[in-house]
């Protein structure tokens, strides 16, 4: 195990631990189990852990439990843009991961782009949609295929890939049922990786591949012939500049505690930033822990050292 990585406190340093999860976004059912493998992790490891559905008693909840700390294992809007951070900032209560500017700006991936596209780091050509004269306009200025996204949801949920104008019409309109914004970019033919980055350092790259059109909802989740390559496939130099386009990235946006990265590469060789997750996923088909297990963290130690990141990070 890499120590520098893994968490050096005793159980009882942690206190009274929260695990929250669940919450109301369209990510909730993955939130669901990335909670309760945490909540499993914690207990096993000894700390005194309690699981918290967040729903509309959860101010309740947080008062009655008289809670030391906070995991926050809540994907999506609601515990991964900023809101769940700012309150408990205002309760003075730690938590793991990233504060509330991060969290938020990150959730939204139109201003995560724009800051990348400020710093001259590599994101893909991009618009707007709020008519379908924007999509004509997209279509136009862009090209085809085009990939769409709800600008503020993750785990590929409302996106789509489009060939042409009348889907990309249709893929708009789809996707404006998640958000009010929705933006469209130039697909990137090539492979995809991602990159998770643990209490600031960059663990190994992963390479994906799946027969879907793109690595969606499906594949991340359910599918069994999703590939998952460490080695990620590229020599160890392109790996290197790859992690470090990430460690910028992650800079960018000022993610702390952990994150993780997406990444598109195209047929000339250009690595392409897609956007960052501040509380990625935690489950059994997750990235995360499958990147940390190659450094030798299982998943009760990697939950400890983002847990430890609450305690170290904010003294």
């Amino acid at each position: 195990m890499n120590v520098s990585l893994g968490s050096t406190h005793a159980p009882a340093d942690f206190g009274r631990v929260a695990v929250l999860y669940g919450g109301k976004s369209a990510e909730r059912p993955v939130s669901l189990k990335s909670g309760q493998a945490v909540l499993d992790a914690l207990l096993g490891a000894g700390v005194d852990a309690i699981g918290i559905d967040v729903g509309d008693d959860f101010l309740q909840r947080l008062g009655a439990e008289r809670i030391d700390r906070a995991f926050i294992v809540l994907h999506g809007r609601g515990g991964e843009d900023g809101s769940m951070q700012g309150l408990l900032e205002c309760a003075g209560i730690p938590y793991t991961g990233s504060g509330i500017l991060a969290s938020a700006l990150a959730m939204d991936k139109l201003r995560t782009k724009q800051v990348w596209q400020s710093l001259g780091l590599p994101t893909p050509r991009h618009a707007v949609l709020a008519s379908e004269e924007d999509c004509r306009d997209a279509a136009r200025e862009l090209g085809f295929p085009l990939i769409v996204k709800p600008a503020h949801e993750g785990s590929s949920i409302g996106m789509a890939k489009v060939a042409d104008v009348n889907a990309l019409i249709s893929a708009w309109q789809a996707a404006g049922t998640y958000d009010s914004q929705v933006l469209v970019e130039q697909w990137i033919d090539g492979p995809e990786f991602t990159i998770a980055v643990l209490r600031d350092q960059v663990l190994p790259v992963i390479g994906l591949g799946t027969p879907h059109a793109f690595y969606d909802y499906d594949a991340k989740y359910l599918a069994s012939d999703t590939q998952y390559r460490i080695p990620c496939g590229l020599d160890e130099a392109r790996e290197a500049e790859l992690k470090a386009l990430a460690a910028r990235a992650c800079e960018a946006v000022g993610t702390r505690g952990w994150a993780r990265v997406d990444v598109m590469q195209d047929r000339a060789g250009q690595f392409w930033l897609l956007e960052v997750n501040t509380v990625p996923g935690m489950t059994d088909h997750s990235l995360v822990p499958m990147a940390a297990r190659a450094v030798g963290l299982d998943f009760q130690q990697l939950a400890l050292a983002i847990l430890a990141d609450s305690v170290d990070a904010r003294r």
